[in-house]
């Protein structure tokens, strides 16, 4: 159930840097609302596994560099596994298209933290 609605939570995050920067797009295979939820769906959970899998190593070997910064660097790598989702979802039906790294991605990012943030303040963790 967990994973669930951190999928749940993750979509909804998109969903809100999609429709705050221009530069983010998500295409659905077809039309309507019910196409466009699965597509939202399908692009978070390709985004938790990236996250999942990829982000703990990238963090690691990025960590002098994390440290020199102040965790500003932090962004970067978040942004970077936004630009690797949409890598992967490039081989799907359903696409993910982000149109430039620098001004694109890193909002995207900043705010998919943000909404994920104030979301998951109202969601009973199995961890407590």
């Amino acid at each position: 159930m967990s994973f669930l609605i951190r999928v749940i939570i993750n979509a909804l995050a998109l969903a809100a840097a999609v429709w705050i920067v221009p530069g983010l797009q998500i295409h659905a295979v077809g039309d309507g609302a019910a196409s466009t939820a699965i597509a939202y769906l399908v692009v978070a959970v390709i985004f938790g596994l990236v996250n999942a899998l990829v982000r703990p190593i990238v963090k690691f070997f990025s960590l002098p560099i994390t440290c020199l910064t102040l965790g500003l660097f932090t962004i970067v790598i978040n942004a970077l596994m936004l630009l690797l989702t949409s890598w992967l979802t490039s081989f799907t039906p359903i696409e993910l298209y982000i149109e430039s790294f620098w001004w694109d991605a890193i909002a995207g990012t900043i705010i998919i933290a943000i909404v994920s943030a104030v979301l998951g303040l109202f969601v009973k963790s199995d961890r407590d």
